[in-house]
């Protein structure tokens, strides 16, 4: 095909995504789709239908979102100074042609002109077509399409401006992240440390030249894997302050300091929402969220924290007088240290001590096991490469799977990639490229998707040997992933994960919980040489220390949803600030651990607020929000069996297959037969 990036065969031909390709494939999927939607704006008033307004404008939105789609995953998984070029070449043409559709004056007539009509409201319609159309109304009224010209005109300049800035946040994150090494020689200094975490910097070392056999050498960079082992275990409090510092700096320093654009973003942000009628930015955004207003996030978060202080402020303090420090507040590089250390002497449990037992090809395995208990599901691994039969990958990390009904049906296949590389972002997330849908036979077409991180990558030989959180967040992940491959929604912008911010989190963080349960463990937590299962001991400290210093971790959640919503609720008053960091610190600061000295926030760098235009902007509270359903939703498994088919069924019926067809309130309200209680969370972290 002359334009691979719309080559629509379900196996993307990953080869022939060239960065010399995004300008002229995109520049036609451009062209093509504004014919489409100018061919949907001239229709004669009197000849409208649900097919050529409503379900002809999806079509044409979905397969360019497709499109484009492939362009920002190379950007996430293989940055080059090629894929970026072309990127943000584009990406000026992309916002422009998405910011216009709403604001098309034609297009916009003939929408509400149908949706008043008899036939869009009469007994032919089915519930999913009057969800489209709802929902498609309420989108365009949030994009401006009710605006006067004039201020049509403004909110495009806007989309294009937020585009611009949001991707250079992004790109500075990852330049500074990358940027920077320590590479140490004098081995007295990784004291403590693990050592499969020293074996990882020696051959990080090797495969940049910098150690021999004769002057070995351990290379250290600000990727989570190589960070937070020595910020946990390293002995030497200089080698836990330099990489502290370092990474608390990302985003904060020429060449890529984030500080001039997060003010910029927040205005622009304001002044889109100031056109809307609306107050600030969290009351438009979420209108159409669970939380419904500002004013309702900011009063979760606030109970939250509330509930949470009393637990928070003793912690703080046992930790401190653990450390000897007692009334004297720790150096921010020593938290995760002392707290290793006091866990260890509270509990006798070391984290390390249950890598053995997740290797990560059982820990994948195990999952779709899980899964399969669950929900009937089997997940079958495809050979990749470029020869006959093979699917093709964009890095030899990358694997390629298929998963299937108990019938038979092939629901979707997905891609994971698991381990970092330098061109690739932080983080852990899963994306969709294809949505499928009903067929002219009535059969189902499969959907196809991604899971992505960065996990503990194989060393020596070894197999990748996960701790319990990576474990947490593959299964995290691969909740989001099956949001999409049930989906069940014959309408493609409905369907999977394209739902509520706040509710998102749900089928993602409900399947963390089967990484704590023994029956779950058993399943996949065997010792990489011995096959063993994890020893009775050492599962009772796991689980006895499951809830140490909870409080601070929630309270850590807590301060980020805090930051975010104050940041977009205050933005006039942070517009006129040269650095927000100062004042946002201010705000938040009764939900920050007390050091000394002070650490900066994680402003500069905060991924989920200002790398794209919306992203989790004015929705970080969400994570916690999505904890109340998800610990909430798992107590019905534990009591029914949490692998009792049935309940599987249920969840998968009422919640996975859904999509946005329904409320998010009334899917839950399915499931559960009633609305959500907290108490299951408070209880969950030993908080009640």
């Amino acid at each position: 095909m002359d334009h691979p990036f719309l080559d629509a065969r379900f196996e993307i031909p990953w080869s022939r995504l060239t960065p010399d390709r995004v300008k002229p494939d995109i520049t036609k999927a451009i062209a093509d789709a504004k014919a489409q939607v100018d061919a949907i704006a001239a229709l004669p008033l009197g000849s409208l239908t649900y097919e050529n307004t409503f379900a002809a404008l999806e079509r044409v939105t979905e397969h360019f979102r497709g499109v484009w789609n492939r362009v920002e995953h190379l950007k996430s998984v293989a940055d080059s100074p090629a894929v970026r070029a072309a990127y943000n070449e584009m990406q000026p043409a992309v916002t422009a042609f998405v910011a216009s559709i709403p604001l098309n004056a034609e297009l916009w007539k003939r929408l509400k002109t149908y949706s008043e009509s008899g036939d869009a409201k009469g007994a032919a319609r089915k519930p999913v077509e009057l969800r489209l159309i709802s929902e498609t109304l309420a989108e365009f009224r949030q994009q401006g399409a009710d605006l006067p010209p004039e201020k049509r005109t403004r909110m495009a300049e806007l989309e294009k401006e937020l585009a611009q800035l949001t991707q250079k946040f992004s790109e500075n994150v990852l330049d500074a992240t990358n940027a920077y090494e320590l590479v140490i020689t004098d081995e007295s200094r990784l004291a403590g440390l693990p050592e499969r975490a020293k074996n990882a910097a020696r051959a990080n070392a090797e495969s940049k030249g910098l150690s021999t056999p004769e002057k070995p050498a351990w290379r250290f960079t600000l990727h989570a894997p190589s960070l937070n082992p020595v910020l946990t275990y390293a002995d030497d409090a200089s080698l836990r302050r330099e990489l502290f510092e370092a990474s608390n700096a990302v985003g904060a320093q020429a060449p890529s300091d984030n500080t001039p654009l997060i003010p910029r973003i927040l205005a622009l942000r304001a002044e889109k929402a100031a056109l809307l009628g609306k107050a600030h930015f969290p009351d438009m955004i979420l209108e159409r969220r669970m939380a419904k207003s500002g004013a309702r996030a900011i009063a979760f978060v606030n109970d939250l924290q509330r509930r949470t202080k009393p637990a928070f402020d003793r912690e703080c303090g046992e930790l401190e007088a653990f450390a000897g420090r007692k009334g004297e507040h720790l150096a921010p590089w020593d938290i995760s240290y002392y707290a290793e250390k006091m866990r260890k002497k509270l509990h006798d449990f070391d984290e390390e001590a249950l890598r053995p037992y997740f290797p990560a090809d059982r820990v994948f395995t195990g999952l779709f096991e899980v899964c399969n208990r669950i929900y009937g599901i089997t997940v079958k691994e495809r050979e990749t490469g470029t020869g006959p039969g093979k699917v093709e990958v964009w890095h030899p990390d990358v694997k390629f799977y298929e998963m299937y009904d108990a019938n038979g049906t092939h629901l979707g296949s997905f891609y994971s990639d698991w381990y970092p590389r330098e061109s690739k972002r932080s983080g852990a997330w899963m994306d969709a490229f294809v949505t499928g849908g009903p067929r002219a036979d009535g059969s189902w077409a499969p959907h196809l998707g991604l899971i992505c991180g960065n996990m503990t990558p194989p060393v020596d030989g070894k197999p990748a040997l996960l701790d319990h959180r990576e474990v947490e967040t593959i299964f995290h992940e691969f909740g989001h992933l099956m949001h999409h491959l049930f989906g069940a929604v014959p309408v493609k912008s409905l369907n999977g994960t394209n739902v509520a911010w706040d509710f998102v989190e749900l089928p993602s963080q409900i399947m963390e919980n089967w990484t704590w349960e023994r029956e779950g463990l058993d399943l996949f937590a065997r010792h990489y040489e011995t096959g063993e299962k994890i020893p009775d001991e050492l599962f009772r400290r796991m689980i006895a220390a499951r809830n140490f210093r909870s409080a601070c971790g929630q309270m850590r959640q807590l301060s980020f949803g805090t930051m975010d919503l104050l940041l977009h609720i205050s933005a006039g008053e942070f517009k006129r600030e040269p650095d927000v960091e100062p004042g946002i610190r201010r705000l938040i600061t009764d939900c920050l651990i007390p050091t000394n000295p002070p650490a900066r926030t994680n402003v500069n760098r905060f991924h989920h607020l200002f790398s794209s235009p919306v992203g989790y902007a004015s929705g970080y509270y969400s994570y916690k929000w999505a904890e109340v359903l998800d610990a909430d939703a798992f107590t019905r498994f534990q009591r029914e069996g949490i692998f009792n088919a049935a309940t599987g069924k249920a969840f998968r019926d009422t919640v996975l297959s859904k999509g946005n067809s329904e409320d998010a309130d009334k899917l839950y309200r399915d499931f559960m037969g009633r609305d959500p209680s907290i108490d299951a969370l408070m209880k969950r972290n030993g908080l009640a």
